[in-house]
C-alpha cells in the first residue's frame, strides 16, 4: 500500500513538470493522435488538452506538411531513434505568435524540435514524444548579426558619399571582367569620366555644394547603367563604368546619353544653382592588351584627350 501511494506521488511529480517545463510536450501514437499536450502548448496555440485529446495532429493543425512530418515521424516509430529539425532547417514546426519581450519584432516563434521514441513494455515503439523549444531570441540574435555582417561587408565595397562601388571594389570587378574577356573573347567596354572644372566649383561654392554635385552626378550615372553594368567612384570627381557585353558603339550610346542627360542637370544648394559637364574616355577591351592596367591606361588617355579637345565631350582610345 506504501508503494503505491509512492507511485501516485511520483507520478503526480512528473505531471506537475510536465506541465510547468518551458517547453511544448506532445505525445503521439502512430495515428498521430494526440495523449498528452502539455501547458506550453495550449497557451501558444490557444488550444486545451481537453480540446485536443485523440485528435490528430493534422486535425488540429491543418496547415502542417503531413508527408513531412510522417516521413520525419515515421523513421523515429521504425528505427526507435531521436529526430532533429532545427528553426535553420524549419523556422518552426506550429506556427505560434512570438510574445518575447527581447525579440517582439519577430512575428513568429521560432522552434527546435525534437522527436524521441517512447518504448513500451515489449520494446515496441507505438508513441513519439514531441519537445518543442522556443529559440526565438537565438535565431533573432543570429539573423541581425548576419545583417550586420552584411551590411559592413557592403559598407567595405561602397564609396560613403556617393554610395557608388569604391576604387577597391570597383577595380576587383574590372580585373574580373578583363580575365572573362580574355577566356571567352567577350566583349566589352570600359568608360571613364569626370566632372569638367570640379575645382572650381568646390572654391566658388564650398566643399559641401561640390558633395552635393557628386551625390547627384552618383544618382544620374545609377539612373542610366544597366543591372549588369557595374559603376564605381574611382577617386575624386573621376567615375568608372564597367559596360560587359557590351561592344564600342554600345559604349558611345551609353556615353553619349549620359553626357546628355548630364548637361541639362541643375544643381540646387543652398540657393546656389549649379550647371556642370562631363568629359569621357571610352575604350573597348583588346586582344594585344596585356592586363587591365593597359585597358585602364587606354580608358584614362581617351578621358584626357575629351578634357583638352574642349570638354564636355568623348572620345573612343585610338581614335585621338
Amino acid at each position: 500500500m506504501e508503494s503505491d501511494k509512492i507511485d501516485i506521488r511520483e507520478l503526480h511529480w512528473m505531471m506537475d513538470m510536465v506541465q510547468s517545463i518551458d517547453v511544448g510536450l506532445i505525445v503521439i501514437d502512430r495515428e498521430y493522435r494526440i495523449s498528452v499536450w502539455n501547458s506550453f502548448m495550449q497557451n501558444h496555440s490557444g488550444k486545451s488538452a481537453e480540446s485536443v485529446q485523440e485528435r490528430t495532429l493534422f486535425e488540429v493543425f491543418p496547415e502542417l506538411s503531413r508527408e513531412w512530418f510522417q516521413r520525419k515521424a515515421e523513421s523515429v516509430f521504425l528505427l526507435k531513434t531521436k529526430a532533429f529539425t532545427t528553426w535553420e532547417q524549419r523556422p518552426f514546426l506550429f506556427r505560434f505568435k512570438s510574445y518575447r519581450p527581447i525579440t517582439g519584432a519577430e512575428e513568429f516563434m521560432y522552434q527546435n524540435v525534437t522527436l524521441n521514441p517512447l518504448g513500451s513494455a515489449t520494446g515496441e515503439v507505438d508513441h513519439i514524444c514531441i519537445i518543442l523549444y522556443d529559440v526565438t531570441d537565438i535565431a533573432s540574435h543570429k539573423r541581425d548579426l548576419e545583417l550586420a555582417n552584411a551590411e559592413l561587408a557592403n559598407l567595405s565595397r561602397t564609396d560613403r558619399l556617393t554610395r557608388l562601388n569604391n576604387r577597391g571594389h570597383w577595380e576587383e570587378n574590372l580585373v574580373a571582367e578583363f580575365q572573362r574577356f580574355k577566356r571567352y573573347g567577350t566583349k566589352s567596354t570600359l568608360v571613364m569620366f569626370d566632372i569638367d572644372f570640379f575645382k572650381k566649383i568646390n572654391d566658388t561654392c564650398g566643399h559641401q555644394a561640390g558633395d552635393e554635385v557628386l551625390k547627384v552626378m552618383a544618382d544620374t550615372l545609377r539612373k542610366n547603367i544597366r543591372t549588369t553594368d557595374i559603376a564605381g567612384r574611382y577617386g575624386g570627381e573621376e567615375f568608372g563604368v564597367i559596360l560587359a557585353a557590351t561592344d564600342v558603339e554600345g559604349g558611345v550610346f551609353f556615353a553619349e546619353r549620359l553626357r546628355k542627360n548630364v548637361e541639362k542637370l541643375v544643381v540646387t544648394y543652398e540657393g546656389q544653382e549649379i550647371r556642370f559637364t562631363i568629359s569621357l574616355g571610352i575604350a573597348p577591351a583588346d586582344e594585344e592588351m596585356k592586363d587591365y592596367k593597359q585597358w585602364l591606361e587606354c580608358s584614362d588617355q581617351a578621358l584626357y584627350a575629351s578634357k583638352h579637345g574642349g570638354r564636355n565631350r568623348l572620345t573612343i582610345a585610338g581614335q585621338t
